[in-house]
């Protein structure tokens, strides 16, 4: 069966996941994180790639970022995976894959999901129970977005920066986000649509996105729904 095609578009944001294969850990001590990032950060620049939030879990990666061309992401997960691959398998004495396959994305209507991508993310260690609050997860954007510490990898998006008319301003305004959690149907919308590859944005938004590739995209509105691992 041939592989199932994935389309981003420029300047257009995309939510992207990446697993363990067989849910197995890709993380085991906090050099690996900083790792990954480092060579996440130089595959960003090489390629053409803005990245606006990310969380690193144990066994799996989010990415929010929007490409300048539609081969950027593909070309930036590729070398970061070029990296960190052989990385591991040489600390740790592994071999073979560590990724579950390709990666899944879609891409996102940034005018409405965009902030609640974001919150997604970085909320991702709250839902799993690995910690009470986004800010005490190290390894995430949240910092950054939330209380401006420094982070090479963030480029605030035009959405974000909507949010005040200064830094303090938006980063408040932001943190204020954080203090309902996401409704359940929103969680489940961005989980199927990652999982499927199907814009995530309005009906109008889709068409649009369909219209410009010249194609249908993600899952069609029939059959059988997604199957999506709680968690992710």
């Amino acid at each position: 069966m041939p592989r199932k095609p994935r389309f981003y578009l420029p300047d257009i944001p995309a939510h992207i996941i990446q697993r363990g294969n067989c849910r197995q850990a890709v993380f085991f001590e906090n050099d690996n994180y900083t790792a990954y990032l480092n060579w996440l950060y130089e595959g960003a620049n090489k390629h053409g790639c803005v990245i606006h939030a990310y969380v690193l879990m144990t066994n799996h990666v989010h990415l929010l970022m929007t490409p300048r061309s539609p081969e950027a992401i593909s070309l930036t997960i590729q070398h970061t995976g070029r990296h960190y691959v052989p990385y591991i398998n040489h600390s740790y004495g592994k071999s073979g894959t560590l990724w579950e396959g390709r990666h899944k994305g879609c891409l996102i209507d940034s005018e409405y999901y965009l902030l609640a991508c974001m919150r997604y993310i970085e909320l991702n260690p709250v839902r799993a129970g690995m910690v009470n609050q986004p800010i005490d997860y190290p390894w995430s954007s949240y910092g950054s977005n939330a209380t401006g510490k420094f982070n090479r990898l963030i480029a605030p998006h035009e959405q974000y920066l909507a949010l005040g008319k200064s830094a303090a301003l938006r980063q408040h305004a932001y943190r204020e986000l954080f203090c309902n959690a996401l409704a359940p149907d929103q969680v489940h919308t961005i989980r199927t649509t990652v999982q499927t590859g199907t814009p995530l944005g309005n009906d109008y938004f889709r068409q649009q996105i369909e219209q410009t590739l010249g194609c249908k995209v993600g899952q069609s509105r029939r059959g059988r729904p997604v199957r999506v691992i709680k968690g992710y």
